[in-house]
């Protein structure tokens, strides 16, 4: 009998959990235009992580497909895009957002980031990590042009449409809902909201 787990990312804030190789996590985008960054990493040795440097260089795209394996700073495989209802649209070349970049941006004082939010979900299953890989961002929608320009454009995804991702090893898998609010990635309105994902 399987048993499916149901967790919340709540708005603003991290979630992370342990998921063991053969399971499988889908991450829904409950309302549609929530970015959600995404780290894995190695359960029995967390400096091992999902590398987005890793991965482009295995699959040979910006843009990871269905079938697309995710690989580890030692070039392994550790998550798999088996199903995508959301249009396609995720980002591996941005670094997730953190107190810096929002000065960058003019704001003064403390804003809610997706750095912070891992490390805090990280140790709420008393783990640390030496540093911030940089993330999957799920939903997130970066497009580029043949000059390599980039540009911040809104999620294609809608409510309710999801990714899963199936575990190559045991894992710790953390998320954020980014809290970005300055720049449209999570829809025009800069509204953030939160999403979701089970483990089954």
């Amino acid at each position: 009998m399987t048993t499916t787990q149901s967790l919340t990312i709540p708005a603003r804030r991290g979630a992370a959990a342990r998921v063991a190789a053969g399971q499988r996590v889908k991450v829904i985008n409950t309302h549609g235009t929530q970015v959600v960054d995404t780290w894995a990493f190695n359960a029995s040795d967390v400096t091992e992580w999902m590398s987005m440097e890793a991965s482009r260089a295995w699959f040979m795209k910006l843009r990871a497909a269905v079938g697309d394996a995710f690989l580890t700073n030692q070039r392994r495989p550790i998550l798999t895009l088996v199903e995508d209802t959301s249009g396609g649209a995720h980002d591996t070349l941005i670094a997730s957002c953190d107190a810096p970049r929002y000065r960058l941006l003019g704001v003064e004082g403390h804003h809610d980031n997706c750095r912070d939010n891992l490390h805090a979900a990280l140790a709420a299953l008393g783990l640390t990590v030496p540093s911030t890989p940089s993330p999957l961002n799920l939903f997130m929608n970066i497009p580029w042009t043949a000059d390599g320009t980039l540009a911040w454009a809104e999620p294609v995804s809608t409510p309710g449409s999801y990714v899963v991702l199936r575990a190559e090893m045991d894992m710790v898998i953390a998320f954020s809902a980014c809290p970005q609010d300055i720049l449209p990635i999570n829809g025009r309105t800069g509204q953030t909201t939160e999403a979701h994902f089970t483990i089954e």
